[in-house]
């Protein structure tokens, strides 16, 4: 099935003139060029998934960050540097989650193509900082249609440098997002199916609010948004009488967080009386191996909505949507 759609059909005088200037700096380019696949950096392992997804083979992505990699304490690599400024086109989240490299992208920027494709998600659907006036829940990507704005904006990004391809990445997209709802759908079902008392997600920092605000669920993160946060005795003592009060049966570790704080409240549940396990590993920051099915970002989703329902006493197919998890979920 293919699908042609009009990529940008409300484009701004400033919009039209970056895609004239780039068809001119394309056409003036060596004919080799013209094949060259687009260079394109992205700084997280979500990002550079949907980049390769909406450039297909017209583009080479390479990713900064990859498994286990906390994004909001990152610092660039001599290396990271030599790739972002060879860029053709660089893509970061923005909201203020790749904090320690945040001064140098912007100085980047003022030099090279560089988008924060997080900012795409529309002003009334952030989640608003508890702590800093005017920042945001940078965890926009736990919710697949949040994610399809970021979608589209990777999109209009690859058109501004390779205004021919628009419509080849508009259709890319469109099909994305056709996968972006079906998640979505499925998310939706599996958690509704976990009992109304039981909707509470305990994790080790608190990169799940835009999922509990989609779902129903009560959220709590031992950190705050940022893992550079710390925890405080009297936070870990406050959820432990939650645990207890609720009978929450289930914690969750992160692939990016060390589980000290959590496997702390494990050992405070008990000493109440109170059993608590880990229901899981979830991918919080990152996504899985690369290569596998968790390694990409439907699957990392899928991953998390599969593992946090059973754990919560929900019923969803121990391997997934389409049955492609990893045995055991």
């Amino acid at each position: 099935m293919s699908h042609h759609i009009t990529a940008f059909p409300s484009l701004t005088r400033r919009r039209a003139l970056g895609l004239a200037i780039g068809a001119a700096v394309f056409a003036s380019r060596p004919a080799f060029a013209q094949t060259a696949p687009l260079e394109v950096v992205a700084t997280t392992g979500m990002i550079a998934d949907a980049a390769r997804v909406v450039g297909g083979d017209r583009v080479a992505v390479r990713a900064l960050m990859g498994p286990g990699i906390d994004p909001h304490s990152y610092r660039q690599t001599r290396s990271d540097i030599a790739a972002l400024a060879r860029a053709d086109l660089v893509l970061w989240h923005g909201l203020y989650l790749e904090a320690q490299m945040e001064e140098f992208l912007l100085k980047l920027a003022a030099r090279s193509p560089v988008v924060p494709v997080g900012e795409a998600v529309p002003m009334a659907a952030r989640i608003a900082h508890e702590d800093y006036e005017g920042r945001f829940d940078p965890h926009v990507w736990m919710v697949p249609e949040l994610w399809a704005s970021v979608v589209d904006r990777i999109a209009e990004a690859l058109s501004a440098e390779r205004p021919e391809d628009a419509d080849f990445f508009a259709g890319n997209a469109a099909r994305y997002k056709e996968a972006l709802a079906r998640l979505g759908n499925y998310a939706t079902g599996a958690l509704a199916s976990v009992p109304e008392p039981a909707r509470v997600l305990v994790t080790a920092h608190d990169a799940f609010g835009y999922f509990g605000r989609a779902y129903g669920y009560q959220v709590e993160g031992i950190q705050g948004l940022s893992t550079e946060s710390e925890a405080g005795l009297a936070r870990i003592r406050d959820l432990v009488d939650l645990l207890v009060s609720r009978e929450i049966r289930a914690v969750f570790v992160e692939s990016t967080v060390s589980d000290r704080n959590i496997r702390a409240l494990i050992e405070g549940a008990a000493a109440e009386g109170h059993e608590v396990i880990i229901g899981g590993e979830l991918f919080s920051d990152a996504m899985g191996t690369p290569g596998t099915y968790e390694g990409s970002y439907l699957g990392m989703i899928d991953h998390n909505v599969t593992t946090i329902a059973n754990a919560l006493g929900g019923a969803a197919p121990a391997r997934g949507m389409d049955g492609n998890l990893s045995a055991g979920g």
